[in-house]
Parts: structure tokens; C-alpha cells; sequence
């Protein structure tokens, strides 16, 4: 099979068909990623702007150049929104607006005033590659020290269609290659497009890796979270506190734990069922996280027991907390099939010493003696380890 333009058109047009059927399938059974949906629809702009071109050599050449060449740009516009919007950035309608509007009136004036194919060539490498530039500038969350792999994947290909795009352009002005036809480009330009095909079937892939790291990076946040209160689950408790005592016997910085039980919780769930027993927990959690500050980390460790690490704090900044938490508790509501259940809490406080080092098991040992302390002296109170638990009075 002769390449030509032709027979280009008609491998991109399958190309792109393929591409815009996985995209569809992803958009559909992943509706939260929304840059799925941008990336379906571009490729299947590209996909009608490369048969829109293929109409040229069977008719009046001026509506499939006009139509074809500015269904492309939409879709480098769409993808550039895609990865906007896969790093929960703004759409960049205006810009894409522009652009799209310029190469139409460019195309115009180079074909209907002008019937000028070089410079409609340069005119399309150029906005492609501004385009691309873009892509490449934004393939990168802000924060992120690197890209993940799927991005670097993308950002290396991308790179490649800039320099194919921008070779073109050249390649067209200065005449390298020879005379260039609607229905039959010369060997440097069917080389640039045989770039761009393999690139941006690679640019695509590398799209769906970075799809496959952000949905497996959330599955591995949600194992971090406890599923009815949506605060940190043990799991994440242990590694914060280990990280905490890390810190604190590195830097000597103060550091306590507070571990959190709620009074008589078995007979809330014996005498009005479980459901009201979630209810209290999720008020209970409401609740105090309004009186935490958000550099401490607020965990759920069991069914009714919660637990909170109190960064650069002391034993008696911990157990003004403690008593704040256990009288915020105590003014708190759990509404459940119109009644309203009181919560109570005991809270054991501790601190880190030299003595715990690295230890992180013993700092929660000891916060939980304070605990059972405080809960043998009545509950709805704190505790501070080896002392007497504290009445709250109102």
C-alpha cells in the first residue's frame, strides 16, 4: 500500500476509533474522572477531522481543509482540558476559543484569498505545537516533587510531537522534501505524520496510566480511612504516631496522645439498636473534630474508641484538650428515629518522654492506664498516667 495522504487519514482514523472506544469505556465505568470524558471526546474529534480530510481528494477541497484542520485543534484543545481537569484545574475554554477561531480565519484567508498549502501548514504546526507546550507545562500536579510515570510518559511524547510539528513547519518553508499536495504530502511531511500517529497513541497511554496511579492512589487512601466517621482508620493512627515519636526523638519537640473511649456505648447499642450506636459516633466525631486543630491527627482505633495525636504539645496543653473534648462531648446530641442520645467520653492523656524514644506502643500504654483509670473512677472525665483522673465539674 502507496503512503500517502490518503492512506494516512485512513490508519489515524482507525487509530483514533480505537482510542475513543477505550476512553468511552473508562468515562462510563469511572464517571468521577472527569478528564476521561475530555480525552474520549478529543479523540474522537481527531478521529472525524482525519476522515473529514480524507474528503478532499473526491471534493471541493475548501470545506474538509476548513472543517478537518479546526476539528484537529479542538482536539488538542480537548486534551489540554483533559489534563486541566485531571489535576482539578480550570478548562481553558477562552484560550481554546481563540485559538480554534484563529486557525479557521488563518485557513480562510490561505485557502479562499490565498491558496497557499505551506503556509496553511505552518499555521497548523504552529498552533499545535503552542498547544502542546501547554500540555507539557501542565502535566504536573502543583506540589508533586515528580510527575508519576504515566506523566512522564506523556510529557516525553508530547516533546516528540512538538518537535515533529515544529520540523514540519520548517520543512514546509523552506521547500525540504518537495512540493506538497492536498491528497499526496512528500516524504518529510509523511514522516511528521507518521510521528505524530505513534506519539500520540503513546501521549494516550500514558493518559491511562496516569489514571490507573490516581484511582489506585485513592484506593490506597480509602484504606487509610475509617468508612463511617471518614477520619483516620488505625492503620493510619499507627503509622502518624510512629512518624510522631520519629519526629519527637529526633527534634525533642513535645508530644502527646490522648486515647478516647465513649461511656456505656454497648448499652446505646443493646437498647436502641446499632444504627444509633453509628449515629453517636458520627456525632461524637463531628464534634470534636470542631475543637481539634487540623495538625492533629483524629483516628478511629476501634468500635467505640478514638484516639488523637497532639504534636508539639505537653502533658498539661494535652489535658486542657482532653477536658475541652470531654465537655464537648457531654453537650452532644446523637438524633436517631427522633430521639436525642446523650454521649458521654473518658479520655486518658500521656505524653512522650525520652524514655518512650521510638517506642510508640509504650506511649499508647500508657495513655491507655489512664484511661482505665479514668474509667474506674466513674467516667465521663480524664486521666493523666500514675495520677488521679480529673471530675469535670460544669
Amino acid at each position: 500500500m502507496q503512503l500517502n495522504a490518503p492512506t494516512i487519514a485512513i490508519v489515524v482514523i482507525a487509530s483514533f476509533i480505537a482510542q475513543f472506544v477505550a476512553w468511552s469505556y473508562v468515562a462510563r465505568n469511572y464517571p468521577d474522572l472527569r478528564a476521561a470524558r475530555f480525552w474520549r471526546d478529543s479523540t474522537l474529534a481527531a478521529a472525524v477531522a482525519a476522515a473529514t480530510l480524507l474528503l478532499r481528494g473526491v471534493m471541493d477541497p475548501l470545506l474538509p481543509i476548513l472543517a478537518g484542520n479546526t476539528l484537529m485543534i479542538i482536539a488538542c484543545c480537548l486534551t489540554w482540558a483533559g489534563v486541566r481537569q485531571f489535576y482539578d484545574r480550570s478548562v481553558p475554554w477562552r484560550f481554546s476559543v481563540a485559538a480554534t477561531a484563529a486557525v479557521l480565519v488563518l485557513l480562510t484567508v490561505f485557502k479562499v484569498i490565498d491558496d497557499n498549502i505551506t503556509v496553511r501548514v505552518v499555521v497548523m504546526s504552529s498552533v499545535e505545537f503552542t498547544i502542546l507546550a501547554m500540555i507539557v507545562k501542565d502535566l504536573r500536579r502543583r506540589g508533586d516533587a515528580l510527575p508519576s510515570p504515566g506523566a512522564n510518559l506523556a510529557r516525553l511524547m508530547i516533546v516528540a510531537m512538538m518537535i515533529a510539528d515544529g520540523l514540519r513547519g520548517v520543512c514546509a518553508l523552506a521547500g525540504i522534501g518537495g512540493p506538497i499536495s492536498p491528497v499526496s504530502f512528500n516524504g518529510a511531511q509523511m514522516l511528521g505524520f507518521l510521528v505524530l500517529l505513534f506519539t500520540s497513541m503513546m501521549v494516550n497511554f500514558g493518559y491511562v496510566l496516569m489514571a490507573i496511579d490516581r484511582l489506585r492512589g485513592e484506593v490506597a487512601a480509602l484504606a487509610m480511612v475509617d468508612d463511617l466517621t471518614g477520619i483516620a482508620n488505625r492503620r493510619q493512627f499507627l503509622a502518624r504516631l510512629d512518624e510522631a515519636c520519629a519526629r519527637a526523638a529526633q527534634h525533642g519537640e513535645p508530644l502527646a496522645l490522648l486515647v478516647i473511649d465513649l461511656d456505656g456505648f454497648k448499652a446505646i447499642n443493646d437498647g436502641h439498636g446499632h444504627g444509633a450506636g453509628d449515629a453517636c459516633l458520627r456525632a461524637f466525631t463531628h464534634a470534636a473534630q470542631a475543637r481539634l486543630r487540623a495538625s492533629d491527627v483524629f483516628a478511629r482505633t476501634g468500635g467505640d474508641e478514638f484516639c488523637v495525636i497532639l504534636r508539639t504539645t505537653t502533658l498539661d496543653e494535652a489535658a486542657l484538650v482532653a477536658r475541652d473534648l470531654v465537655k464537648t462531648c457531654r453537650k452532644t446530641r446523637a438524633h436517631w428515629h427522633g430521639e436525642q442520645i446523650a454521649v458521654t467520653a473518658s479520655v486518658g492523656v500521656a505524653a512522650w518522654s525520652r524514655e518512650i524514644g521510638l517506642n510508640a506502643e509504650a506511649l499508647i500504654t500508657a495513655a491507655d492506664q489512664a484511661l482505665y483509670a479514668a474509667k474506674r473512677q466513674g467516667r465521663d472525665r480524664l486521666a493523666l498516667p500514675e495520677a488521679d483522673p480529673l471530675p469535670m465539674t460544669a
